[in-house]
């Protein structure tokens, strides 16, 4: 009996470490992630994301796949969105391989005339963890003021709609 008690004693108090640990992984992965942007590095932002993971940006179609989220991310640098602060309200962890993080960011954005105007929004990261780290596998998100800045990729960099690809068998 006492055993028991004492099981389910540790197992009560090893759960705080187990969320404390992935919330720190997510915190590093995600300062990375800020890091990657504020040096325009598209290749390591799209490192970020799961193989198929998904991006939900706001005025544009779904984006799909490591490739044209690097391709978006790229026409983002090239917008010249720098600065990027995130902070996360709140990360709630789902089965240990799996985590959401809804938070605020503010970022900079060109203004006319070489001046750089300030664009705040929030978002929500559903993060899968894949061979030992934390990934973006679905990533939205969107301006408090709505008529926020046109980040939109164009037709270049643009994937196809989801649906429109041949959809893989498994996760």
């Amino acid at each position: 009996m006492k055993a028991a008690a004492l099981a389910v004693l540790f197992a009560l108090l090893g759960s705080p470490c187990v969320a404390q640990t992935a919330s720190g992984e997510i915190e590093k992965s995600k300062q990375q992630f800020v890091e990657a942007l504020n040096t325009g590095d598209a290749a390591m932002i799209a490192r970020i994301y799961t193989e198929r993971a998904i991006l939900l940006p706001p005025k544009a179609d779904m984006i799909q796949g490591r490739e044209a989220i690097q391709n978006y991310w790229r026409g983002v640098v090239a917008a010249g969105l720098r600065n990027l602060l995130l902070r996360s309200i709140r990360i709630d962890e789902y089965g240990g391989d799996a985590a959401r993080e809804i938070g605020r960011f503010i970022v900079g954005s060109p203004e006319p005339r070489d001046q750089t105007g300030r664009v705040e929004g929030k978002y929500v990261v559903l993060w899968r963890k894949s061979g030992g780290e934390w990934q973006h596998d679905t990533d939205i998100w969107n301006f408090t003021d709505p008529s926020g800045p046109d980040v939109s990729t164009g037709p270049s960099a643009a994937p196809a709609p989801i649906g429109t690809e041949t959809p893989s068998p498994t996760r």
